[in-house]
């Protein structure tokens, strides 16, 4: 695999792990492989993918004029790079990179620029409804344990937590409630027993 050359400055701040909940398994954690790249003092190229042992996520943004690249799509299909959607990228303006994307990104992440912008859930339910995603879907940015739920209802299936957040706590919010309410990407509202009199 390949590593990021490039300043922490450059890149989003994440935990050290990752958050896995899958549609139809259980939570657990794993470490983060995946650098995310702001796509600040961007001078065109990717910074050097050549050495180390890091996947990189690039903007959504950096991506629509980069991807025609031989060495960029290359990279991608070898499971290296994925994209990342800014709160205000309109996905579905770009319908047809993202259908191509889903050919070739092994991951794609939702930023949240801070807790309060709930737009990347909103981005999350429409990669998972309209595009039918059925790849990986992390959360990324200002991503606190409070989210964890909503975000799992909506398509995310990983998290990237702020670094001060606590995994151990983090894994036991999916096993707060036993009944939902609302249908989900994950299943249909649990359905109660009839009682009559």
């Amino acid at each position: 695999m390949s590593q990021l050359n490039i300043s922490a400055t450059n890149a989003i701040a994440s935990h050290e792990q990752i958050l896995h909940f899958p549609k139809n398994g259980k939570p657990t954690l794993a470490k983060n492989e995946w650098l995310i790249w702001s796509g600040s003092q961007d001078e065109g190229g990717l910074p050097d993918l050549e050495y180390g042992a890091h996947k990189v996520l690039v903007p959504f943004a950096w991506w629509i004029t980069h991807h025609k690249e031989a060495d960029i799509q290359e990279k991608a299909k070898a499971g290296q790079i994925g994209v990342w959607f800014a709160a205000d990228d309109d996905i579905l303006k770009h319908a047809d990179l993202v259908e191509d994307g889903k050919k070739i990104w092994p991951l794609v992440g939702a930023h949240f620029p801070i807790f309060r912008d709930g737009r990347s859930f909103s981005t999350a339910a429409l990669l998972r409804d309209r595009f039918q995603w059925t790849g990986e879907i992390r959360a990324i940015g200002d991503v606190l344990i409070d989210q964890l739920l909503q975000g799992a209802r909506v398509g995310f299936d990983s998290f990237a937590l702020r670094p001060d957040q606590n995994t151990d706590v983090a894994l036991r919010q999916f096993d707060l409630f036993s009944v939902t309410t609302q249908n989900s990407w994950r299943g249909l509202r649990t359905t109660r027993a009839t009682v009559s009199a």
